[in-house]
């Protein structure tokens, strides 16, 4: 008898979890819980549920992975907004454009840079020797304070030098070009591919790791022709679709002259 009641009082703490996670999914259903707002903590949901804290974080848990919620070190724990940001992708694509014609706020955010050798694919991308000199530029890109993008950019040191420096400072990727003689310049090459997030990417996104990402590599050339940047750039997969633009090259040359780049 004691045995059966310990079996039973085990099913019940192991399903404790679920009563959490379903009681925060009828909230955010209904509107209790809306769009961007914070969770209680999780001292908070063990009080208010009587649970355990691995219940609690058991809970969040599968919230994340089926994309419900989004846990900010050392932030909290939000809803996720239902808004799926769509991208467009033409041969001018500026990160800026895109998110002020949604209506949504841009901004960004630098994670690191270095001076490096290019990688052996950085080097083909931008036709450069063995060995070549390159800023690497890694940045968070957000939407409305919320991230949906990390890149990594790649600039020939020899063709932009200080480049880094520059980026430091806040100003645009558009209006360096423009320093150093480019007024403009177009997208020759775009990859697509989905993969799990790996690293930090996972954390840098706000999103949980089982959730995919999309990668974007592309290669960005001056009018001439000659490779300026190759660039591969993870998107939070829950929050953003692209759109690819074929449309004619007339129209697509008017978008987006001196907004500042992905």
């Amino acid at each position: 008898m004691i045995e059966e009641q310990h079996s039973i009082d085990a099913r019940s703490r192991s399903g404790q979890w679920q009563i959490v996670e379903k009681q925060i999914n009828r909230d955010i259903a209904s509107g209790a819980l809306p769009p961007g707002s914070r969770l209680p903590t999780e001292a908070e949901i063990m009080e208010q549920f009587k649970v355990g804290r691995h219940s609690v974080r058991r809970a969040i848990a599968e919230l994340a992975s089926a994309g419900k919620v989004r846990v900010e070190q050392g932030r909290g724990t939000f809803v996720e907004e239902h808004s799926v940001l769509t991208y467009n992708i033409a041969r001018r694509t500026r990160f800026r454009k895109n998110l002020l014609e949604q209506g949504r706020v841009p901004s960004g955010q630098p994670v690191s840079e270095s001076e490096i050798a290019a990688p052996p694919g950085v080097a083909a991308a931008l036709k450069l020797p063995e060995g070549a000199k390159v800023y690497m530029i890694a940045r968070r890109g957000f939407a409305d304070d919320v991230p949906i993008s990390l890149s990594h950019s790649y600039h020939p040191v020899e063709r932009f030098p200080n480049m880094h420096l520059r980026r430091r400072a806040g100003e645009s990727v558009t209006s360096i070009y423009a320093a150093f003689g480019i007024p403009d310049y177009v997208r020759q090459t775009t990859m697509i591919l989905t993969r799990r997030a790996i690293g930090d990417e996972a954390q840098l996104l706000a999103q949980s790791p089982q959730q995919p990402v999309l990668v974007v590599q592309k290669t960005d050339v001056d009018m001439e022709g000659r490779p300026i940047a190759y660039s591969e750039t993870v998107w939070a997969g829950e929050r953003v679709q692209f759109s690819i633009d074929n449309g004619p090259e007339d129209r697509v040359a008017t978008t987006a002259k001196g907004q500042d780049d992905e």
